[in-house]
């Protein structure tokens, strides 16, 4: 009997020709039997080199075909790639192929997509045996306890991934997510494995696959706006030690809240550098207050705005762009299917409205240490985690704040809020967006404070100055920095409690020593 086996990169178009002329002799010689391996394009060079080398071959494109030697054993029999195998089957069976390239090509896109599918079944069968470890820092928070329903409905990622849920907060709460357990427990969820807590600093994160960072607390009272900011260092750095020591090497952080949310992402990315592209900030939040603010407005629902685009600082000084916003199912003379959709600023005809009284609201809703209500927190932080494993609605603009790399001009290593879409496990940033261009004056304002933010934190700054405009008449009053617009009233809002210092002195003491730069 002849086995032969054929492995290729997915989008090969000469594998797919190997493979129908090897389906075509198997189905038509009763001894000869093909195994099929495909490989995902940007794994395949390594896969093949690791081969060759296990069997001291020498072979450099796609695909490889060798023949295994069922009746003795041993390494199997190289033959070699497209045009050896076409030459076999023709000296031994007579059979040629006469695929077209376009039907190549076509057959190797087909090829990829199914190799996709079947990655994405297995990963969800492994899920299934080994669950999902999703931790929540902060448990006592009101938005964990809106969180936690949703994300054991399955909406989230999916009815057939089980979850494990780990509480995390400090020793004083540990009374308070007992009861949080027990109540989960009650809502015998089909995806929920299991829910537990932990107290314990040095056992934290451990085999996690999602963080949830919420607004956590500070140990110390500030009575200034750069202490603030260097507060939020101690924790982002032993946050960002423990992710890197006890965490899954893919693990995917998530931080919302509504303290300092770009500053705390860009600190565990530079105490976490391994899964710095794994660390994002949610701005849904925002957006979906600027929709509501907008839908009564309107006098519809913020479900039916899409696309309004959260630019810079999410919890500080950004900058809300209407210019590609549209408005679906509205009530006007001019009705059509549910797809029609009309731009949002040909529906507000009272432009003043928009530049002082939407800013002035907007602001006041998402100034730093004012608290999103916990449901509106909890379905921001569900839903960005839900386009990160599934995709985002198709056509949808998203927003999200990730480390920047230069894009739209903004500065590089800085975490910014930019226009993205959801595919495939990641983000792309929607670079190809036309007519968005932000004036100099106003991404120098954003982006000033949020260079700033992380110079004072990190200490190579000392003082906070609020960025400002050279030409002080082209600024309106609503544009002023929204951090600094009442330092004291910010202080008084921030929580004043204790995290639970680590239960072992020679942990800490080792952890004390330990810096990572970006």
């Amino acid at each position: 009997m002849a086995k032969f086996v054929i492995a290729g990169r997915a989008d090969c178009p000469y594998y797919a020709k190997t493979e129908l002329l090897a389906d075509y002799l198997q189905k038509n010689l009763p001894d000869f039997r093909i195994h099929k391996i495909t490989q995902r394009p940007e794994v395949w060079e390594d896969w093949l080199k690791d081969v060759c080398e296990k069997n001291k071959w020498s072979h450099k494109n796609s695909p490889i075909i060798w023949r295994e030697l069922l009746d003795r054993g041993g390494k199997g029999l190289l033959l070699g790639g497209y045009n050896e195998f076409l030459e076999h089957a023709q000296l031994y069976y007579d059979v040629t192929s006469s695929m077209t390239t376009e039907l190549m090509m076509v057959i190797a896109q087909e090829n990829l997509g199914a190799h996709i599918e079947k990655e994405q079944e297995e990963e969800g069968l492994k899920t299934c045996i080994n669950p999902l470890q999703v931790w929540i820092t902060s448990a006592s928070a009101p938005a964990c306890y809106n969180l936690i329903p949703i994300l054991t409905s399955g909406e989230v990622f999916g009815m057939h991934t089980e979850i494990s849920i780990t509480l995390f907060d400090n020793k004083q709460a540990e009374e308070y997510l007992k009861s949080l357990v027990m109540e989960t427990q009650d809502l015998a969820s089909p995806v929920l494995r299991s829910v537990s807590i932990c107290t314990k600093v040095e056992e934290a994160f451990c085999q996690a696959h999602v963080i949830v960072v919420l607004d956590d607390s500070t140990d110390k009272e500030v009575f200034t706006l750069e202490d603030c900011l260097r507060s939020r260092v101690p924790l982002c750095r032993l946050y960002g030690y423990l992710i890197e020591k006890n965490a899954h090497e893919s693990v995917r952080v998530i931080v919302g809240g509504k303290t300092f949310v770009n500053l705390k992402t860009v600190l565990l990315m530079r105490y976490a550098p391994r899964i710095t592209h794994n660390i994002i900030a949610v701005a849904l939040g925002v957006e979906g207050e600027a929709k509501a603010i907008l839908a009564r407005k309107l006098k519809t629902a913020p479900s039916y705005i899409k696309d309004v685009i959260i630019w810079g600082n999410i919890s500080g000084n950004n900058y809300v762009d209407l210019r590609k916003t549209r408005v679906y199912r509205y009530e006007s003379a001019i009705w059509g299917p549910l797809h029609y959709s009309r731009p949002l600023l040909n529906l507000i005809f009272d432009s003043e409205w928009i530049k002082r009284e939407f800013v002035a609201t907007l602001k006041n809703l998402t100034a730093t240490g004012r608290q999103f209500g916990g449901i509106l927190a909890a379905h921001s932080i569900a839903t960005t985690l839900k386009y990160w494993y599934h995709g985002s609605p198709p056509g949808e603009i998203v927003s999200l704040g990730i480390l920047s790399e230069g894009q739209f001009g903004i500065p590089k290593g800085i975490v910014f809020s930019m226009p993205v879409k959801f595919e495939n496990g990641t983000w792309v940033v929607l670079t190809d967006l036309k007519d968005i261009e932000i004036s100099e004056q106003i991404m120098t304002r954003m982006t000033s404070d949020l260079i700033q933010e992380k110079l004072v934190a990190l200490g190579d700054k000392i003082h906070f100055q609020p960025y400002q405009s050279e030409h002080k008449d082209l600024v309106p009053h609503e544009e002023k920095n929204p951090v600094m617009s009442d330092a004291a009233d910010f202080l008084n809002q921030i929580p004043q409690t204790t995290f639970e210092k680590p239960q072992s002195l020679e942990f800490l003491n080792g952890f004390e020593g330990k810096t990572v730069e970006s």
